[in-house]
């Protein structure tokens, strides 16, 4: 096993300005493939969170991308330009105050990548919900990401009319009521809706300061046992490096309760496949490092997205081999689950395309793909009745009862999201 020889760099240090504390709210962008949602990131971070080559081959995000930004208000410059993410106000050059600081989740629009954009939302605090004002209201993964949500569970949201600078003034008014006429009976109902040019950074401030009404950081519980959801993991030693400069495997993820220190023994479940018998078996090992956006750290608290050292031996965590599984104290976690009981809340239709698919109930034999946590697995059913289905699962979660599963069904070559259910 590696051992770790040297601090582990948290993502994006090298690229992006520390922020003064440990984020302590994820915010998440949602929305159609090509929308925006990146260059908004971008253009409140400074940071392109789009970074795998494939996504800057491709020009659309793959992987759920992270940034993380300071928030500054001016005393003196009015609203909303008051609003920043420098401790020098832009406009009036005087020292601003510091606000608070957070992590960005960047999730992925294609409707193939909806597993991507699942495991984000688990994450996620609030979302920004991006929609075009060039395009039709509403496209096919804006309708798809807003049910998801909407069945996670989130309730705070800021939506941004993105590319405002593609059409003229009519143009905007027509695209706005399509936008609220689109959000009424949602879970976005009563969201703002912010015109933004991201390419042309106008309107960020106004943005930002929606962000803050509108996106409180939550409470969270100290003194609860650590939980965190790994979205992440990656070897980031470069090929050819010396041996004596090798540092263990890590994780990136968010503490969702409680907190972790270096040095801390921790349980990484279900884990990892044994390669003869295919069985989970849970990982012991010790926290090495703690990153977050405001650089290398003793202790780390919930909220805001964390790299997470470790003594691992890389080859276990290199190409996201671990996301889906959570980390706490050893003898904490939830069960490790290969058969799961789940109570059914199925849509009326299914969501993703651009035709209207009615969904049919459950049935016995067929699979499904279940969305938990950040986890994603198939699952063959071996029990339906009309709002329960019980499933033998070809990849082990760990969930508790009463968690929100979300439920897609193979419809024309494609997964489709057909509802959620909660864990008995």
């Amino acid at each position: 096993m590696a051992q770790q020889t040297q601090s582990t760099p948290a993502p994006q240090q090298e690229v992006q300005r520390l922020i003064p504390k440990q984020p302590e709210c994820n915010i998440g962008t949602a929305g159609h493939v090509d929308s925006g949602k990146t260059s908004i990131v971008q253009a409140i971070t400074g940071v392109w969170a789009s970074a795998h080559s494939e996504e800057l081959k491709r020009g659309i995000t793959i992987k759920v991308g992270y940034a993380d930004a300071a928030f500054y208000k001016c005393h003196i410059t009015p609203p909303p330009e008051a609003y920043s993410t420098s401790p020098v106000c832009p406009v009036c050059g005087n020292a601003t105050d510091f606000l608070r600081a957070v992590s960005f989740v960047d999730a992925p629009g294609h409707e193939s990548l909806m597993t991507n954009m699942l495991a984000g939302a688990a994450l996620m605090d609030g979302v920004i919900l991006v929609i075009t004002a060039n395009e039709p209201v509403p496209m096919p993964q804006t309708r798809e990401h807003l049910l998801a949500l909407q069945m996670l569970g989130m309730k705070k949201m800021v939506v941004v009319q993105n590319k405002i600078d593609r059409v003229d003034a009519e143009g905007a008014r027509k695209n706005y009521q399509a936008i609220k006429q689109f959000l009424a009976n949602t879970v976005g109902a009563d969201a703002p809706v912010i015109p933004v040019s991201a390419q042309n950074r106008i309107n960020i401030d106004a943005l930002i300061e929606s962000l803050e009404e509108n996106i409180p950081t939550p409470k969270h519980d100290l003194s609860a046992a650590p939980l965190m959801y790994i979205l992440r993991s990656f070897d980031v030693n470069r090929p050819g490096a010396d041996v004596k400069s090798l540092v263990g495997g890590v994780l990136g993820g968010s503490l969702l309760n409680g907190e972790l220190s270096v040095g801390d023994e921790i349980e990484i479940s279900p884990g990892v496949a044994e390669e003869r018998s295919g069985k989970y078996t849970p990982i012991t090992t010790k926290v090495a490092s703690l990153g977050t956006g405001a650089g290398m750290t003793e202790k780390v608290g919930p909220g805001g997205l964390i790299a997470l050292g470790t003594a691992l031996d890389p080859r276990l965590t290199k190409g996201d081999v671990l996301v889906g599984s959570v980390v706490g104290r050893p003898g904490s976690l939830p069960a490790i689950l290969t058969h799961i009981t789940i109570d059914l809340q199925l849509f009326d239709q299914a969501v993703g395309s651009s035709a209207l698919i009615k969904v049919d109930k459950v049935k016995a034999t067929e699979t499904l793909r279940l969305n938990i946590g950040t986890a994603s697995t198939l699952g063959t059913v071996t029990s339906a009745r009309d709002t329960v289905a019980e499933l033998d699962l070809k990849k082990p979660v760990v969930a508790e009862a009463g968690g929100r599963v979300a439920i897609s069904r193979r419809i024309a070559e494609r997964w489709r999201l057909i509802g959620s259910g909660l864990v008995r």
